[in-house]
């Protein structure tokens, strides 16, 4: 499953694993909204790594209910965050996820005969740290998304991209560097005040 490699995901040995996983996915959908600290104490058992600060508003869509997944501090996400967890997903401290983001590692051949007999492959993601990840986004298997990026709400992001940058469409492309400007300017016109924050 992690080696990047054909198979089947429908083996018996696999697919009793990963029910196992959904089962505890179904359990963390289902808390309560005061339930905090038991959410944090779950998401620490169905992560691969999760750090301090972490918060992720159900549901929660995951292959694999997290397994391959490494969160550094402070990770937002917003509602139905959808993460195809069937190889690892990093992702970097204090990254925000807008809600309906999906962060997809497992992908079909284009061989129509071998997705008859449903053979998959998984490519890792990387998304970096201090990013923020619009609502919508999707993110393709194998891409790796540098520090400080903005997606821009809806975008397909089919090829990796650099550090310190907003990017946005589908395909994603990057709009421009993260710059002066942004330090004035947190919104359109809005100016930021720095003498209050």
């Amino acid at each position: 499953m992690t080696s990047g490699e054909l198979y089947l995901p429908n083996d018996d040995s696999i697919m009793e694993e990963q029910l196992k996983c959904l089962d505890r996915l179904y359990d963390f959908n289902l808390t309560r909204p005061t339930e905090l600290e038991k959410r944090g104490e779950m998401l620490k058992e169905m992560f691969a790594e999760i750090g301090e600060d972490c918060y992720i508003e159900p549901p929660l869509h995951a292959n694999w209910g997290g397994r391959h997944c490494h969160f550094g501090k402070g990770v937002y996400a917003n509602f139905n965050l959808t993460l195809v967890d069937d190889t690892h997903i990093y992702v970097g401290d204090y990254t925000m996820f807008g809600p309906n983001v999906v962060v997809a590692t497992a992908g079909h051949p284009i061989l129509p005969e071998l997705r008859e007999k449903q053979y998959q492959y998984n490519i890792p993601v990387h998304i970096g740290r201090n990013c923020w990840i619009g609502a919508g986004v999707v993110i393709v298997p194998g891409i790796t998304i540098g520090d400080n990026v903005v997606i821009g709400a809806g975008s397909v992001v089919t090829k990796d991209i650099p550090s310190n940058v907003i990017a946005v469409g589908n395909p994603c492309r990057v709009l421009r560097e993260v710059n002066e400007h942004d330090r004035e300017f947190y919104f359109k016109n809005r100016k930021i005040d720095w003498d209050n924050l």
